[in-house]
């Protein structure tokens, strides 16, 4: 990728973000970041160089699988989202979001009854969905949103067919939770699901990271 399309990428994020933070306010979510940039240890190995350039206001979801290292990599990203107005979810391991003081926890469908154990404990908790149902069953849990997937075919190994833009809406309208879109989530397709929700990255997102020479 060369730099101009990169920079390309980076406003149309950010246009796109203003699109659902406006989205957001309408609901009465304004206080939710409107992208998140969710990390992966394989396809981000160094997030903490993505976050440094994300605009203010955005959030990072930290997805650390047990990774050795995650202690260090959290305190850094922590210091990072501190510094530069951003919000901080730990995924699935509220003991090390207490410990970096972030904002919160995202957790994966299949823990989301931990949601009402720590629901005291932080400022924001996100759940992710899969369907409609899962969308539906949400309402039932101490979430502040809920990050919906498969919206857009994608590189992930979890990912299933992508059920498009339209389907994404017609599920996020009547939801009662803020409704964040993950799955292929580009430059080209945020603004698709910008007017009904926010929206989640992993690559995607990495385009705010160091600009890359071809």
């Amino acid at each position: 990728m060369s730099l101009e399309p990169q920079s390309r990428a980076r406003r149309k994020l950010v246009a796109a973000a203003r699109i659902s933070a406006r989205t957001f306010a309408a609901r009465g979510s304004g206080g939710l970041p409107p992208a998140l940039f969710v990390t992966d240890p394989a396809r981000t190995p160094a997030p903490e160089t993505i976050a440094a350039r994300l605009p203010r206001g955005f959030g990072v979801v930290y997805r650390h699988f047990g990774a050795a290292d995650r202690g260090v990599v959290a305190r850094r990203l922590a210091g990072i989202c501190r510094a530069r107005g951003l919000v901080l979810l730990v995924a699935a391991d509220p003991a090390l979001a207490l410990q970096v003081d972030a904002d919160g926890v995202h957790w994966p469908f299949r823990l989301r009854g931990q949601a009402r154990l720590w629901r005291s404990r932080f400022r924001l908790q996100t759940l992710s969905a899969h369907s409609g149902r899962e969308l539906r069953e949400a309402a039932g849990f101490p979430v502040d949103a809920v990050l919906l997937s498969t919206v857009f075919a994608s590189r992930s190994p979890s990912g299933g067919p992508g059920m498009g833009a339209l389907r994404f809406a017609k599920l996020a309208a009547p939801a009662p939770k803020p409704v964040y879109a993950l799955g292929g989530l580009t430059a080209q397709t945020a603004r698709q699901v910008a007017r009904s929700g926010g929206f989640a990255a992993v690559e995607g997102l990495a385009v705010f990271g160091p600009e890359i020479r071809t």
